[in-house]
């Protein structure tokens, strides 16, 4: 019965494209960059049901960013969602109908999985905010889920131990947790925005990032940073009963030397 077999998912994020291609994020290539992520999904994760992406999906918000990544991920020939970034703008995401954009919210069934997805994003600003219509939705869909819960949003809603990444926070995370810890079924919370992989729990909830699709944000960094880690993915196998497998791939012989004059993002 579908109910009962494993679904496997593929989270990719933070691939900011630009209008044209081969436009560089502090001198790497993203177009490239996200061409060997999906290289290696297709290599380790073929069999995966779902592609998702969690947000800044362009750099700049740009229709041509857009229809290029759709390209992208029709090539792999699996359903793929798409949640709104910072960087992104809702109209130009909401008009390439190939990666279903959530650009509001959302929960898709996936078995005896609930996959929620929230919009973080407040346009032209980088911090996260979950208004009043995102938290009554969450709270609607716990209240309705009859299994075990994944959510998913763009910006982290804990911090994550870089003081400027955590400037960034979701504003109002107080209340996001207060509906989360209401319920019994949330098995875990997936984000982006953070470009680095982190992995915690809170209150058997366990939080986790995936690498970006292009450059990587320095852990435990002060101030701005960047590292020299290769682009990556994160991949998700929910088993019925509840438990998550998880783990981190990133593609091999990377080489990125940052732009050191470009002080930001």
């Amino acid at each position: 019965m579908a109910a009962e077999r494993e679904w496997h998912l593929v989270q990719i994020t933070d691939t900011h494209l630009f209008a044209e291609q081969g436009g560089r994020l502090l001198g790497l290539d993203t177009d490239a960059s996200l061409l060997r992520v999906l290289d290696h999904v297709r290599l380790h994760d073929a069999a995966a049901d779902l592609l998702l992406a969690t947000g800044d999906i362009a750099q700049d918000g740009s229709l041509p960013a857009y229809q290029r990544f759709h390209e992208r991920l029709t090539q792999l020939r699996k359903p793929a969602l798409c949640l709104n970034g910072n960087h992104d703008l809702r109209q130009p995401l909401a008009q390439v109908t190939g990666c279903q954009a959530v650009t509001g919210c959302c929960v898709r069934q996936l078995g005896n999985w609930s996959l929620i997805m929230l919009n973080s994003a407040v346009e032209h600003q980088v911090h996260g905010f979950l208004d009043a219509e995102q938290l009554s939705f969450l709270q609607q869909a716990l209240a309705q889920a009859s299994g075990h819960v994944l959510v998913a949003l763009h910006h982290h809603p804990v911090p994550v131990g870089s003081r400027w990444l955590d400037e960034q926070v979701v504003e109002n995370a107080a209340d996001f947790w207060k509906i989360i810890d209401g319920s019994q079924r949330v098995r875990a919370v997936i984000f982006g925005h953070v470009h680095q992989v982190f992995e915690a729990e809170r209150r058997g909830v366990r939080l986790m990032s995936a690498p970006s699709t292009c450059v990587q944000f320095a852990v435990g960094s002060e101030d701005f940073a960047v590292s020299t880690e290769a682009p990556g993915y994160r991949w998700l196998r929910l088993q019925p009963d509840g438990r998550l497998q998880t783990g981190v791939r990133r593609v091999d012989s990377f080489t990125f030397t940052p732009d050191l004059r470009v002080r930001g993002y």
